[in-house]
């Protein structure tokens, strides 16, 4: 269990940035499409996989299924840190979306990086989005104890408290139903395959959902 673990976590690490862009519309839009950004690492960027498989295409399809008025920007680069995301961060902010979608730290986990440094890199991203009246959508990670159990713990414990601090929806842990699964790995045994990134889409979408519809002015029942 300790190397599928592990095997998840590096599945940050790879090549590089893929834009995915998916169309969206349908019988409820109520206005011009909107920009939704990805903004993450391998597992955002997708590595190994065709462009249309990686969870930001998976959930522009659902967007467009739900007839919500959203295409999706994969701002995903693999092998990125926190550190690395804010240095491309004007670039994600440039698209100017609704909603930004962070999901970053299986590299800065898996390499140690303190975690007060992490906390300050992701509070970046969050102001920064929120400054421009940006809805951030914040996905948790978890870190291997292969740097202690305290950092392992302070690092679970990082996302709620970010999400807290600045009432942000959080989809608690990206790869939950991914991990130490076979079947959602490819070959490499540490990447996502077609069904684990259409796995991470389905435990995005619960949380994603609300935020459009609220957006798009779609009432709900």
């Amino acid at each position: 269990m300790r190397m599928l673990w592990l095997a998840a976590v590096v599945a940050a690490a790879g090549a590089g940035c893929t834009d995915t862009t998916s169309a969206a519309g349908g019988p409820t839009q109520v206005a011009a499409s909107q920009t939704i950004v990805a903004f993450g690492d391998s597992l955002t960027a997708g590595k190994g996989l065709d462009d249309d498989e990686a969870y930001p295409a998976v959930l522009g399809r659902m967007l467009r299924a739900a007839g919500l008025p959203f295409s999706i920007r994969n701002h995903g680069v693999s092998g990125d840190t926190s550190a690395d995301a804010v240095r491309r961060l004007d670039a994600a902010l440039a698209e100017s979306p609704a909603i930004m979608i962070v999901a970053l730290g299986a590299n800065d986990g898996l390499r140690g990086v303190p975690v007060a440094e992490v906390r300050r890199n992701l509070e970046t991203i969050i102001e920064a989005a929120q400054a421009r009246k940006i809805t951030v959508l914040l996905c948790g990670m978890e870190a291997l104890p292969i740097n202690g159990w305290e950092y392992t713990l302070a690092f679970h414990r990082l996302f709620p408290t970010l999400a807290e601090k600045y009432n942000v929806p959080l989809v608690p842990f990206l790869l939950n139903g991914v991990i130490g699964n076979p079947r959602m790995v490819q070959q490499d045994h540490v990447h996502p395959n077609a069904a684990g990134a259409a796995e991470m889409a389905r435990t995005i979408w619960p949380y994603l959902q609300p935020l459009a519809l609220q957006i798009a002015g779609v009432a709900t029942i």
